[in-house]
Formats: structure tokens, C-alpha cells, sequence
């Protein structure tokens, strides 16, 4: 390829402002090459392809000049959050800009609180009448009750045998205090002492298993040294967890050794509880 005829091929370009095919008809040259003798002389206007969201980026631009925040903005032009971030993330806002912006939020956010303050205070005081009255007809668990309720939340809740794994042993696994409570109840009044089964605390790693075991044994009166080493379940990055912080203690692990015979007994009052809830109510 000669000087003379890279200079035409800038000169078709720079001067008379033809496309990279107009030059390949001009001079009989391959795109590639024609792409390769302009490289750094920039495409003229009238070939460049007008982009749909110009004026929305533009818009963009002007409302975040003037102190909105990239939510208002993506809900203003219909675009994504991250598309609005990009438009906008090179201007700045000044300090007056995020004073109205943060004025603005908390306006917004005192008129949502005084619409429904009344509505959330007349739920609540017929929440906490309804909690009243609930607690009034439970009264107090007889030994009937318990036997009852914990050989539901088992079924609930509890390892099962399954038509291709016998498993005739208790062990009831949870998070929440009030039915370990329960469900230990129900062992005391079926002859199991706390001080008989083991625990284990089920956490994830990113936990502390050993303040875990502490808390549980001081909560639910259990004895420090029934406790087994932690399971501790995998950090997995991508899911978003929101059981975290002081507060998350894991699961707790009831194993009852030597349950089997417990075990059909759960079993014969569930088949029970199955078979009377089956039968049709009488009303005298």
C-alpha cells in the first residue's frame, strides 16, 4: 500500500466526509483495511448512529444538577436505578443540592408517618385486644394439652421415618424459644428429663456457636455439659442474609437417645389426632 493511497483513503474521509463502504467503493479496498488507514481520524456526523436515550440522558443530567437523587430520578424517566447511576455519577451534588434532597426525604417521610399513625395505632390496640382474649382461652396446659400439642409441632417439626429410610429416634430441630419450651414440656410429661437428650447448636460459620450454646442452655434451662459440637452450615457470598448480628443464635438440635418406643408413641397419637379430626362434628 503506497502513501499516496492511505492519504486518499484520510482525504475521502476528513474532506468529503464519505462512510467507511463509500471509501471501499471509492478505492476498491477491503473494510478491514479501510477501517486500519483510518484508525484515529473520527467517524464524520452524518454516519453516527443517533442513540434513543440521548435526551433521557440529558434530562437526567439536568435533574441531578438541580439536587434530585438517582431513585427520583430513575422513577421519574422510567429507567433503572442502574442506568440512572450511570448517567449521572459524574456530576456531583453540591452540598445545597443533598440539603434538598434530604429535606425532601424527610418531609416525605413525616407525611407517610402522620397518614397512617392513626391506622397503625388502632391495629395495634386491636392486636394487643385479640393477644388478650387468645390468652384468656388457652388457660393453663394440663398434661393432656401438652401430650397433645407436642406430638403435633413433632410432626411439625421433628425427624420422620419415611417409607425408604426407617428413622424410629426423636429429634426435633428450631430456631424459635417458645416451642423448644413447648416441645421440652412435652418430654418432661412423656418422662424425659432435659437433663436425659443432647444439644447441638446448628449455626453459620460467620457465627459465634460457643455464645450460641451459652445462650440456649441459660434460655431453655438446659445442662451446659449435654451440649455437642456445633454443625456449622457454609458461608455461601451470594445469598443475602438477614438473620444476622447479636441476636441470631442458629437452630437448636434435640436428639433423645434410646426414643424409639417415644418415637410410635408420637406416631400412634398423630394416626389419633388424624383420625378424630376426619370424623364429622355432631352439634347438639
Amino acid at each position: 500500500m503506497t502513501d499516496s493511497r492511505a492519504a486518499e483513503v484520510r482525504r475521502l474521509r476528513t474532506e468529503e466526509h464519505l462512510s467507511v463502504r463509500e471509501i471501499q467503493a471509492r478505492t476498491g479496498l477491503g473494510r478491514n483495511r479501510v477501517y486500519e488507514l483510518l484508525r484515529g481520524v473520527p467517524p464524520p456526523e452524518r454516519t453516527r448512529r443517533p442513540n434513543a436515550k440521548d435526551d433521557l440522558r440529558a434530562e437526567a443530567v439536568a435533574l441531578r444538577s438541580t439536587g434530585h437523587s438517582v431513585p427520583e430520578i430513575a422513577r421519574r424517566l422510567t429507567v433503572s436505578k442502574s442506568t440512572a447511576s450511570l448517567w449521572v455519577r459524574h456530576v456531583p451534588l453540591d452540598r445545597e443540592a443533598e440539603e434538598e434532597v434530604e429535606r425532601r426525604q424527610a418531609h416525605s417521610k413525616a407525611m407517610t408517618e402522620a397518614r397512617w399513625a392513626a391506622y397503625r395505632r388502632t391495629r395495634d390496640e386491636a392486636q394487643a385486644e385479640t393477644h388478650a382474649s387468645a390468652a384468656v382461652a388457652v388457660g393453663r396446659l394440663g398434661e393432656r394439652d401438652l401430650l397433645l400439642l407436642g406430638a403435633a409441632i413433632y410432626w411439625c417439626e421433628g425427624t420422620k421415618s419415611k417409607p425408604w429410610r426407617r428413622y424410629d429416634h426423636v429429634q426435633f430441630v428450631n430456631s424459635d424459644p417458645g416451642l423448644l419450651s413447648l416441645f421440652l414440656r412435652f418430654l418432661e410429661t412423656c418422662g424425659v428429663d432435659r437433663s436425659v437428650p443432647t444439644y447441638r447448636v446448628s449455626i453459620h460459620e460467620t457465627a459465634d456457636p460457643d455464645a450460641a450454646a451459652e445462650w440456649w442452655a441459660g434460655e431453655l434451662g438446659l445442662p451446659a455439659d449435654r451440649f455437642r459440637r456445633a454443625s456449622l452450615k457454609k458461608h455461601n457470598p451470594a445469598t443475602v442474609r438477614h438473620n444476622t448480628g447479636e441476636a441470631y443464635r442458629g437452630c437448636l438440635v434435640i436428639n433423645v437417645p434410646r426414643s424409639r418406643e417415644l418415637y410410635w408413641r408420637i406416631e400412634g397419637m398423630i394416626a389419633e389426632l388424624f383420625r378424630s379430626a376426619a370424623e364429622p362434628t355432631i352439634v347438639d
